[in-house]
């Protein structure tokens, strides 16, 4: 009888986890709970366990289901690597790269999943339990969850694994709970990465989080969570990070790279923090505060631009005009202090073609304060590729003569007023009724000779 509250899965009397790691899972769970069946034993009786797996391949095609607290799923490495490149890669190649798909410590969702099945029936780890007091204190750290693939979605297109589609999620909580952390995950290939619903002091942390049709979910309500030092990247259908509903949250030191709709996209969230981002889209609509979104500080950071420099992906967009502004607004008394933009493009690819790209957009709200951001706008010249990764590089180190491109820094929408602009474009770049709005424009050089 194990009487520790750890366990190691491949030394678990039940089940083969190699063939069906959910069966095995969901066996521990019920270990766990036949053995802390007393709520208060010496001021204790029910502290969890830790189920640990080593490095492998294990695949799961039974849904693992969680209803106790104080649970932490643990393995030995993340295990990211790109299965899109690989998809992307000829057949016949194969053979020549050195590994073919993730590994470290990784479950491979396979549970099959039907076009008319609720959302959660396709997520590995189901989280559900109502009742009172909220499921508390679990974790996932150090692991791999797989979609393993994509598949057709009747959109078209020529490479089913580009679609971003099948129905797979990693993660799916569905109530109410407290104090989750997930750390050091690997999650690829799955339709959504984490859907989280009603969150309280939630820790997403450390993550690599890519190559899904969205990446981070936090949906119902939420507050004081923090979104933390992860590397993401949705598909061109879905969300990097969304957020609805929540207040005091903290969104800071994510690395969040294309190809994802909007890398940070907030409906009804106050009192929140988003700063010390890169952020990196090859569409508009990169941060949307949406649904009087309020009360935000948006902070230091770097936002760019540019075009999809990998061919296999330059058929898909997110579906928006330029003139839909990198960062939309509709909320009050928003904050927006010291980022920096860069739109890195040629002409011929804005939308529609010849369109006076917006950065910051106004559509509706009061108060808003926009102070000592900083515009760079210019032609790409970049040369498109095959190959993913150096196309990319190649692209986002061009600096070199560059030729200027004509921006909205700030427009102001008529339904409007009482906003402040300060020092975030000269008189030619901001279009704002100064009647109804208060706006200090960026000093320029008449004239200058080097």
């Amino acid at each position: 009888m194990n009487t520790t509250n750890f366990y190691d899965i491949t030394k678990w009397k039940i089940g083969n986890p190699f063939k069906d790691v959910g069966e095995v899972i969901n066996s521990i769970i019920a270990d766990i709970k036949k053995r802390q069946n007393k709520s208060d034993v010496n001021n204790g009786g029910k502290p969890g366990g830790v189920i640990y797996f080593p490095p492998g391949d294990y695949h799961l095609t039974t849904q693992v289901v969680i209803d106790i607290s104080f649970l932490k799923i643990v393995g030995s490495g993340h295990g990211f690597t790109s299965s899109s490149i690989r998809f992307n890669v000829p057949k016949e190649q194969w053979s020549k790269l050195h590994e073919l798909w993730p590994g470290g410590s990784r479950i491979l969702n396979e549970i099959a999943v039907k076009p008319e099945d609720p959302e959660y029936k396709g997520a590995a780890f189901y989280v559900h339990r109502t009742g009172d007091p909220r499921i508390s204190s679990v974790e996932f750290s150090n692991f791999c969850i797989d979609g393993v693939h994509f598949v057709d979605d009747g959109s078209g297109e020529k490479n089913v694994e580009n679609t971003y589609v099948n129905g797979k999620t990693g993660i799916y909580v569905a109530d109410a709970q407290d104090s989750f952390r997930i750390s050091g995950m690997g999650l690829v290939y799955l339709e959504h990465g984490l859907t989280i619903y009603n969150s309280d002091a939630l820790t997403i942390h450390n993550n690599f989080i890519a190559e899904c049709g969205n990446c981070i979910e936090l949906r119902g309500w939420g507050q004081a969570s923090k979104v933390t030092d992860n590397l993401i990247g949705a598909g061109y259908k879905g969300y990097s990070i969304y957020l609805e509903n929540f207040a005091q949250i903290l969104i800071t030191a994510n690395n969040i790279f294309p190809r994802g709709k909007s890398s940070v996209h907030l409906k009804s969230v106050s009192r929140s923090l988003v700063s010390n981002n890169i952020l990196h889209s090859f569409y508009p609509g990169m941060v949307v505060l949406e649904n009087n979104s309020s009360e935000n500080l948006i902070s230091s950071n770097h936002f760019l631009r540019d075009r999809e420099p990998w061919k296999p992906m330059q058929i898909h967009d997110n579906g928006l005009s330029d003139t839909f502004g990198l960062l939309s607004i509709s909320g009050n008394n928003n904050s927006i202090i010291g980022n920096h933009f860069s739109e890195i493009i040629d002409p011929e690819y804005l939308k529609p073609v010849g369109a006076k790209p917006i950065i910051i957009r106004v559509v509706k709200g009061v108060n808003n304060y926009i102070s000592n951001n900083n515009f760079i706008a210019s032609k790409s010249n970049y040369e498109s590729g095959d190959s993913a990764f150096s196309a990319q590089v190649s692209s986002l180190l061009q600096v070199d003569k560059q030729l200027s491109l004509d921006i909205t820094t700030i427009l102001v929408d008529k339904t409007s007023y009482r906003n402040t602009i300060l020092d975030s474009g000269n008189i030619n770049q901001v279009e704002v009724d100064k009647s109804i709005n208060a706006l200090r424009v960026t000093p320029t050089l008449t004239e200058y000779k080097s």
